[in-house]
């Protein structure tokens, strides 16, 4: 367990209050828990900024009905396969289908794959949520 470390923080009242309103209503219990997640937040964007290996999730939308998309889909999938840690597909309704793509690897190679997959004709919706590994951010 690491050492707690005390340190003062000198702000505006009216951002500090706003501050307070944010994080009640996230529904923090302190400053510093809330403080801990922004400065956590800001090293997992490091870590993509600088390629490092991270992991996240990409998920996205499409009509399974279309010709050849699910082909097309799974063939990027495969073509990536040492980033995918997992998928699951959900159907959603008669048309439309979600994918959950679990991925972990260098942070351009899925940044590079959550591009290919959203950029596929028939894809309605594609979004890359980006985690860490949780290796450097303890």
């Amino acid at each position: 367990m690491s050492v707690l470390v005390r340190f003062g923080v000198s702000l505006e009242g009216r951002l500090l209050d706003k501050f307070d309103r944010l994080i009640r209503k996230r529904g923090y219990a302190t400053r510093s828990e809330a403080l801990r997640d922004l400065i956590r937040q800001e090293l997992v964007k490091k870590e993509w900024e600088e390629d490092q290996e991270v992991a996240g999730t990409i998920t996205f939308i499409y009509d399974h009905h279309r010709r050849g998309l699910s082909s097309r889909l799974t063939d990027l999938q495969h073509d990536h396969q040492e980033i995918i840690i997992s998928t699951q597909h959900i159907h959603l309704d008669h048309h439309n289908c979600l994918e959950i793509v679990a991925v972990q690897g260098r942070a351009s190679g899925v940044q590079k794959l959550a591009n290919a997959l959203r950029s596929v004709k028939g894809v309605r919706h594609g979004a890359l949520s980006m985690t860490s590994t949780g290796k450097s951010i303890e």
